[in-house]
């Protein structure tokens, strides 16, 4: 299963919000990125409870303001579930 988060968060804490994100287990990826959000993770787990368990991890971060989570729908062109 893979979910993508767009997070915000605290001005001038985007750095350390970015190095805590990527310490969290079944995380693939985090970027910085400017505009409306401060932040893009992408979360790997073939256990859904696992990748519940992350997102509420990225939310309960300090200084991360908001979150829009997106979990991955396949058969739609996208990413192909080989699970």
């Amino acid at each position: 299963m893979i979910a993508y988060i767009l997070a915000t968060c605290i001005p001038g804490n985007e750095k350390e919000v970015i190095a805590k994100i990527r310490s969290l287990p079944d995380i693939s990826e985090v970027n910085g990125v400017m505009g409306r959000y401060d932040v893009f993770v992408k979360i790997e787990a073939k256990d859904p409870s696992k990748v519940d368990t992350a997102i509420s991890k990225v939310r309960n971060i300090s200084h991360v303001t908001s979150t829009v989570t997106m979990p991955a729908i396949y058969g739609q062109g996208g990413t192909v579930d080989d699970t």
